[in-house]
């Protein structure tokens, strides 16, 4: 595994490190003990997966109110993403930053997504998968959203929104009362 960190506090890149031999190559993509070396978050209840139809289709921005607040694990299956964060952490020094990555099934490359961050993607093409490992059970009284769009966030989707609930669609802009850890 190669570890990253990304320009905000606590959100890492996890990428591969491939063996490769005539048959193709073996990786591991998830070490508890390596995460734990940097005081991450290595162990994780539960796994989902999202599969989306269509380009340019936006979910998120997701998160959810302590102390159910969750750390999350994403890798593009299938397809590609642009995956965005945002830092709801108060006292953080990258507190309301937003940064983005691509995660496709060809760069195998994961994001580390903190307690504490919103979360939401948007698809780069057809028929793409994510699979998310998460560290702790859904508590659906606790989820809550803020506007993919909102301009105090200034997140840069690069595609056209195709589709989008009507529930993301419609999150309130961040008002900063919710305690997300």
């Amino acid at each position: 595994m190669i570890v990253e960190e990304l320009p905000l506090a606590g959100a890492y890149r996890i990428g591969i490190r491939p063996h490769t031999d005539e048959r193709g190559f073996f990786a591991r993509t998830v070490c508890e003990d390596t995460l734990a070396e940097r005081g991450l978050v290595g162990r994780f209840r539960q796994s989902s997966v999202s599969f989306n139809r269509l380009r340019g289709t936006v979910r998120g921005m997701h998160y959810a109110l302590a102390p159910h607040a969750e750390t999350k694990l994403v890798r593009c299956t299938m397809g590609a993403i642009h995956d965005v964060i945002v830092d709801l952490r108060r006292g953080s020094p990258t507190y309301l930053r937003a940064a983005g990555i691509e995660l496709s099934a060809e760069n195998r490359a994961a994001l580390y997504i903190p307690a504490g961050f919103a979360h939401g993607f948007q698809t780069l093409r057809d028929d793409t998968e994510v699979l998310y490992m998460i560290d702790r059970a859904y508590v659906a009284e606790a989820a809550r959203g803020l506007r993919w769009d909102d301009p105090a966030l200034a997140v840069a989707w690069p595609e056209p929104v195709a589709v989008i609930a009507e529930r993301d669609r419609t999150y309130p802009a961040w008002t900063g009362a919710d305690p997300v850890v």
